[in-house]
């Protein structure tokens, strides 16, 4: 951030920023999870959390053990679809939905 610092003492650096007007605080946490518009999610285990205000304007900094967890493809709303479409169980519908991963085949291949 500041080039030709690094070897600043971290409570001289604090002090700089606090000047600047850049506050940091350490949030206490044991698991962060960041959930995507397309149902997946993103967890961060054992992070280690900052949040930085500067200019009105707070962020967070987080970092630590990464892990990603796909969403779901399909809806209960498509399973329904499929259930109408096809006159078939709940679980045949969302099993077919799973293995597919599309509505227009799923309904084809639990069509008679």
């Amino acid at each position: 951030m500041f080039p030709g610092m690094g070897g600043l003492d971290p409570r001289k650096m604090q002090g700089m920023m606090k000047q600047l007007g850049i506050q940091q605080e350490e949030i206490p946490a044991e698991k962060v999870t960041i959930e995507k518009t397309d149902g997946s999610k993103i967890i961060i285990e054992n992070p280690k959390v900052q949040k930085i205000k500067m200019q009105g304007q707070e962020s967070f900094q987080v970092t630590g053990e990464v892990r990603e967890e796909a969403g779901e493809k399909f809806t209960d709303e498509d399973v329904k679809l499929v259930m109408e479409k096809t006159s078939t169980t709940e679980e045949k519908a969302r099993a077919t939905l799973e293995e597919t991963e599309d509505i227009a085949e799923a309904i084809m291949k639990l069509s008679p």
